[in-house]
C-alpha cells in the first residue's frame, strides 16, 4: 500500500461513523449530565444579549461577550461546510445538522465553564 491509500484509510475511519458518534455521544452525555440546563438557561441567556447595559469604562457589554467567543468558534470551514452539506447531502443533512447543534450546545456550554474556571 503506498502512503496516500493509507492516509485515506485513517481519514476515512477519524472523520467517519466512529467520530460523529463520539461528538454528538458526547454532547447527549453533556445534556443529561447537566440536566438539560444549556437548553433550559436558552431563552435566559438570549434575553441578557439582547438588553442595553450602562456604557462605563472598561465593560464588555453580553453581546460583545457572545461574538468575541462566536468568533473564536465558527470559522470560515462552518460556514463552507454547511453549503456543502446542503450540495451533497441535500435538505436532510440541515436536519441532521441541527441536531447535533442542539447537543453541541451542552458540549460549548461545558467548554465555556471549564474555560472560566480554569
Amino acid at each position: 500500500m503506498d502512503f496516500a491509500a493509507i492516509m485515506k484509510q485513517v481519514n476515512d475511519f477519524v472523520w467517519g461513523p466512529v467520530m460523529l458518534c463520539f461528538l454528538v455521544g458526547t454532547g447527549i452525555f453533556l445534556t443529561v449530565r447537566l440536566k438539560f440546563k444549556p437548553w433550559l438557561n436558552l431563552p435566559y441567556a438570549v434575553k441578557m444579549i439582547l438588553t442595553k447595559k450602562d456604557n462605563t469604562e472598561g465593560d464588555v457589554t453580553p453581546f460583545q461577550s457572545l461574538m468575541i467567543a462566536l468568533s473564536a468558534t465558527v470559522g470560515t470551514g462552518n460556514i463552507v461546510g454547511v453549503a456543502t452539506a446542503m450540495v451533497l447531502g441535500g435538505p436532510g443533512s440541515l436536519v441532521w445538522m441541527w441536531i447535533s447543534a442542539a447537543f453541541g450546545l451542552s458540549t460549548k456550554y461545558g467548554e465555556s465553564v471549564l474555560a472560566v474556571k480554569y
